[in-house]
């Protein structure tokens, strides 16, 4: 969830600091500091809320002769509060009781209240909530002399999860970095490291990139790394190369990176398709999945594992898998799935969908499945991302950077992987090429198709402002369109703050038309696919209740006009793509109400990019 840079190099260290902090503020947090070392203290600054006003106390210490930063290292941290208040005695860095030892620190350790108790006994002072400072002072009494031996001692008696930064003053020019289930990159630059915990932050200082595994420790100075797990045992971690371009996480004139990414799925798309379709023989072609048409024949059963909008393109896909390729499919929400012991044996295909790749509740789910024989595969946004290295089959989207919180571009993207799954699958099972070609010809007209969708905008707009008063608001579908509705109610939720609720159109009547009125709008889904004919009965009912009605339709399809208060036009399209395009149109709709009603539409209150804590 949060953000952790370190520094080690020959550059003005607060400046690189403060730079990257802006970079990582997508993620979501609450606070901010960071820390430098000046004449043999830690040079601490911290604020309650956002990196701008670090920014500015950095500078007016300054201007003071009051922060200096001439070691060459330096830390830093966003927090997204977890224990305590988004207070500045609560943001990180921490320091120990002694003065002698300061951490960053993302995760949570699940055992911080007796390893509090203990340090009490031992005369060691916490002055804040958090467990980050019982791990930092855990450190100052496991050490001899020896940074990285404190740090590897300390982890030992930890539970939970973590990934830090931890310098000493006793070693300046050192920092020493682990991780166990919260992401840790290191960049590697020309004469200089840079320690984060996302690559797409550090793109302007480097490309070279070196992910760490979970209890990987890495000790820096300025002329060496060195890397080995918790044992002891020197490992060796491969050097990776990020695509991305630095460009892409920046705005290039949108309002906000949200609308940015809206506007930028017909080219993302259009990448996550790219030579993965073969016409010829109907099918797709994905390398990643790295498994003959004899072992995909072989697949029993599907489970999909995933979290927020990640699962409901898993929704998604379940309809794909059973439509086309008659293999039994669920959807697991990820936090439940390695508690309630799922059914799972070596002709399941577990499917883990997250655009970070680091979505904690998502890796436990993936661990889970290989522990019970299943074929894993992971579908993931980010290169070299944890979910990505531990799953043996794997796919990448494609989609560069997404920095607003709310998905958009990454959920268009895995809905399409989700469907050139499907295809494969389906022609190593009964789908006849046939079939095959004519989905091969759809998928390859969808960036086109959302390009017509995005040329409505300005409707899109006008019928946004319309409702952007409303307090509540419902969101009905059915068939594929069921878990576009579920979307489309959390996008508007996530950043307009506006109470929405999605619903099979079915459910309506068990309880939820209780609170229709014509304060009330309803966003029914009733594009021309199948369900079409019952969703409509939907709608009357809703109008029998004065909920004023909001409908995605099939463009041509004037019968709805009579029933509708407003209508948001879909190209025409095969089912297997109109939730896509319907999906980008809810997004458009949720982004102008979030506009309408001044909301910080990039980073909404209380909402982290990545969740990777459980």
């Amino acid at each position: 969830m949060c953000g952790i840079i370190g520094y080690i190099g020959s550059r003005k260290t607060e400046e690189v600091l403060l730079d990257v902090l802006h970079k990582l503020e997508y993620r979501g947090y609450d606070s901010a500091g960071l820390s430098v070392i000046d004449k043999n203290k830690f040079n601490i600054l911290k604020v309650s809320g956002k990196v701008n006003g670090l920014a500015r106390l950095v500078n007016q210490e300054k201007s003071k002769k009051k922060f200096l930063s001439e070691s060459g290292t330096g830390i830093a941290h966003t927090r997204w509060a977890t224990h305590g208040a988004p207070t500045i005695e609560n943001a990180h860095p921490h320091m120990d009781s002694t003065g002698q030892f300061i951490i960053v620190h993302n995760g949570i350790i699940e055992n911080y209240a007796s390893l509090k108790q203990h340090l009490k006994e031992k005369g060691r002072k916490c002055i804040s909530e958090t467990d980050s400072e019982v791990l930092v002072n855990l450190i100052a009494e496991s050490y001899e002399d020896n940074l990285e031996n404190a740090v590897v001692a300390a982890l030992k008696k930890v539970q939970g999860t973590y990934g830090i930064i931890v310098q000493c003053l006793n070693e300046p020019k050192k920092l020493v970095v682990a991780r166990l289930g919260s992401p840790i990159i290191l960049g590697l630059g020309e004469k200089e490291t840079l320690i984060c915990s996302d690559p797409s932050a550090i793109l302007s200082y480097t490309r070279k990139v070196m992910f760490l595994d979970d209890e990987d420790i890495a000790i820096i100075t300025p002329e060496n790394i060195e890397t080995k797990n918790i044992q002891n045992v020197s490992v060796t971690r491969e050097v990776s190369k990020i695509d991305w371009e630095p460009q892409a996480i920046q705005k290039s004139g949108y309002e906000h990176f949200m609308l940015k990414e809206i506007f930028e799925q017909p080219q993302t798309l259009k990448n996550t398709i790219r030579g993965r379709l073969d016409e010829n023989r109907g099918t797709s072609v994905l390398s990643g999945l790295n498994t003959q048409p004899r072992e995909l024949a072989d697949i029993e059963r599907i489970i999909l594992a995933a979290c927020g909008t990640s699962m409901l393109a898993g929704m998604v896909g379940e309809y794909y898998f059973e439509d086309l390729c008659d293999i039994p499919t669920e959807v697991e929400q990820a936090a439940e799935f390695r508690y309630r012991n799922p059914i799972v044996n070596s002709r399941t295909l577990a499917i883990a969908v997250s655009q970070s790749g680091e979505t904690a509740d998502t890796l436990a789910a993936v661990k889970e499945a290989k522990q019970k024989g299943a074929q894993v595969c992971g579908i993931c946004n980010v290169i070299g991302s944890t979910i990505a290295r531990e799953c043996e089959k794997g796919i990448y989207l494609h989609a560069g950077p997404e920095i607003g919180v709310a998905s958009t571009k990454a959920f268009t993207s895995q809905v399409t992987v989700l469907l050139m799954m499907a295809l494969r699958l389906g022609r190593s099972h009964r789908l006849s090429r046939n079939v095959g070609v004519e989905l091969v010809n759809s998928i390859k007209g969808i960036p086109k198709k959302v390009q017509e969708v995005l040329q409505t905008a300005s409707a899109i707009e006008d019928v946004a402002k319309k409702y952007a008063h409303i307090n509540n608001a419902f969101f009905i579908g059915r068939n594929y369109l069921y878990p576009v509705a579920l979307e489309g109610a959390l996008k508007l939720k996530e950043i307009s703050y506006i109470h929405a609720e999605g619903y099979h159109a079915a459910e309506l009547k068990h309880g939820p038309i209780a609170l229709l009125d014509e304060n009330v709008p309803v966003i029914a889904l009733a594009n021309n696919i199948s369900g079409k004919e019952k969703i409509i009965g939907n709608i009357n009912e809703c109008r029998a209740r004065k909920a004023p009605v909001i409908i995605t339709a099939t463009k041509g399809d004037d019968e709805l006009r009579d029933i509708a208060d407003d209508i948001l036009w879909i190209p025409s399209v095969s089912e297997y793509i109109t939730p896509i395009l319907t999906a980008v149109a809810l997004q458009l709709f949720a982004y102008y109400v979030a506009k309408e009603r001044g909301c910080s539409i990039d980073q909404p209150r209380n909402l982290a990019k990545s969740v990777t804590v459980e």
